[in-house]
C-alpha cells in the first residue's frame, strides 16, 4: 500500500468530523461540525472489497469525500479531527485493520476508526445518554447483527453468508422466491402464486421463459433484487410458500438478536433491539409482527426499535462520541436526519 495523501496542503477543518456509511448497495458521506451541523454530504454506489479489493474499494470513496467537502464549501484535500467509517464487508478484524490503514493513508482525518456498518445502525437506534447498550440486526442486501454491553463488550457475527452460517437478507430472499417459483411451476415443490407472480414481474409468461432469460442475460441478474418486495406482496396475499419464507426470515432475525443478547448477558435486560436495513425498514407487517412476537418469547424485556433514518446518522454520532461533542450536537444531528 502506498501513501495516498494528496501532496497539496489539506483543507484543515478543526471542529469537524467525516462520517462514512458504506453498504453493499449505497454509500453516504457527510462532513459534520462538532456542534452537529451537517456541512456537506454525498452519495454513491455500493462498497464491496471482496469483489474489487480493499484498495479499489476505498478509492471509490475518494470522489464522494471530495464532493462532500465541496458541498461544505471547502477546497483542497480534506483534513478533519476524526474519520468514522462504518463499512459493509468489514466483517473480520483483519479486514477492519486493512481498511483502517487504507483510509488513513488518504489523510482525511487526524484519526480513523473503522467498524462494520451494523454498528452505524446500532448507534442510530440507541439513546444518546448513558452507556451504549443494545443489539442491532440489519436486514438489507444481507443480514448481520452486532451488540454492545456496558464496559464496551461487543457481540458480532462474521456475516460472510452461508460460509458463516447465515440465512436471509434481501438478496437471499430474492433467490428463495426464484427457487420456490421454479419448483412450484414444474411440480417438484408446493403449489405457489410465486410461479406466476415472479415471471409476470418481468413481463414473461412463465418460469421456463424467466429461467432462460436470466440464464442467457435477457433479464440482467442485477434485477433479481426486485423480487424481494414482490415476495412480501405475495405473502401478504396469503400464499403459504411465500409466508413460510417470511417466517423463516423472522426466525433468523430473532435468533441473531437473542444469541447476541445472551453473549452479552442482556437477555433479561431492558435494552433496545434495533432493526434496520431495507427489508426491515420497509416495515412489512407480516415480518415485523412475527419478529416482535418471537422476540417477546426469547427476550421479553427487550424493546424492538425500527430505524428508518439513513445509517450515516449512526456513523456521524459515533464520530461525535469519539471527539467528545456535547449532547446538543447529537440532538442537532438527529433533527437533520430525522
Amino acid at each position: 500500500m502506498s501513501n495516498r495523501t494528496d501532496p497539496a496542503s489539506p483543507a484543515a477543518v478543526p471542529g469537524a468530523v467525516l462520517a462514512i456509511d458504506a453498504g453493499n448497495s449505497k454509500t453516504d458521506v457527510a462532513v459534520v461540525t462538532t456542534d452537529g451541523t451537517v456541512l456537506g454530504r454525498a452519495r454513491g454506489g455500493g462498497f464491496q472489497p471482496p469483489v474489487v479489493g480493499t484498495e479499489q474499494a476505498v478509492a471509490i470513496l475518494v470522489p464522494l469525500v471530495a464532493e462532500a467537502a465541496f458541498r461544505a464549501g471547502l477546497s483542497g484535500p480534506l483534513r478533519v479531527d476524526h474519520v468514522q467509517a462504518c463499512l459493509a464487508n468489514a466483517d473480520l478484524p483483519v479486514e477492519e485493520e486493512r481498511l483502517t490503514a487504507e483510509i488513513a493513508a488518504y489523510g482525511w482525518g487526524h484519526s480513523v476508526t473503522v467498524v462494520n456498518d451494523t454498528f452505524a445502525l446500532l448507534r442510530a437506534g440507541l439513546p444518546d445518554e448513558g452507556e451504549p447498550t443494545g443489539v442491532a440486526v440489519v436486514c438489507g442486501a444481507g443480514i448481520n447483527c452486532a451488540g454492545l454491553a456496558p464496559g464496551g463488550r461487543t457481540a458480532r457475527f462474521p456475516a460472510i453468508g452461508r460460509l458463516s452460517g447465515d440465512w436471509g437478507g434481501g438478496g437471499h430472499l430474492a433467490e428463495e422466491a426464484l427457487w420456490w417459483a421454479a419448483r412450484a411451476h414444474d411440480g417438484r415443490g408446493e403449489a405457489s402464486a410465486l410461479a406466476h407472480a415472479v415471471p409476470a414481474h418481468f413481463g414473461l409468461p412463465d418460469m421456463p421463459a424467466l429461467i432462460e432469460a436470466l440464464h442467457l442475460g435477457g433479464v440482467p441478474s442485477g434485477r433479481r433484487h426486485e423480487l424481494t418486495p414482490l415476495l412480501f406482496t405475495v405473502a401478504a396475499d396469503g400464499d403459504a410458500v411465500a409466508r413460510a419464507i417470511v417466517s423463516r426470515q423472522a426466525r433468523e432475525i430473532v435468533t441473531m438478536a437473542a444469541v447476541a443478547l445472551a453473549r452479552l448477558e442482556l437477555l433479561e435486560a431492558e435494552v433496545p433491539v434495533v432493526l434496520g436495513g431495507g427489508v426491515l425498514a420497509a416495515r412489512h407487517p407480516l415480518l415485523l409482527d412475527q419478529v416482535e412476537a418471537l422476540l417477546a418469547e426469547r427476550a421479553p424485556t427487550a424493546r424492538p426499535v425500527v430505524v428508518t433514518a439513513p445509517p450515516v446518522l449512526g456513523a456521524a454520532l459515533l464520530a461525535l462520541d469519539h471527539v467528545g461533542a456535547p449532547d446538543t450536537a447529537r440532538s442537532r444531528l438527529r433533527a437533520y436526519y430525522t
